[in-house]
């Protein structure tokens, strides 16, 4: 099956669920599709970076590294068994 042909049989199955709506529905359903159609998402970043969750800082990674060591803490629980 192409998708071509896939998209045809969801068109068709929502319009088998949707025909029997009121005309006002129908208008209604109209307007927030077209709506939605208006709207600019803000575009995915698709780079390798995003993949692995880059951090972005303004420090080298040494001042980074040792930033991290200092903030640092243990804590060691005993358990008595």
């Amino acid at each position: 099956m192409r998708p071509t042909d896939i998209n045809t049989n969801l068109v068709d199955s929502y319009y088998a669920l949707l025909r029997n709506l009121s005309p006002n529905n129908k208008l209604e359903l109209i307007a927030r599709l077209s709506k939605s159609m208006k709207t600019t998402k803000k575009a995915k970043d698709n780079s390798w970076k995003a993949l692995f969750g880059a951090l972005v800082i303004d420090q080298s990674a040494d001042e980074f590294v040792e930033e991290l060591k200092k903030e640092r803490k243990f804590s060691r629980k005993e358990i008595d068994l």
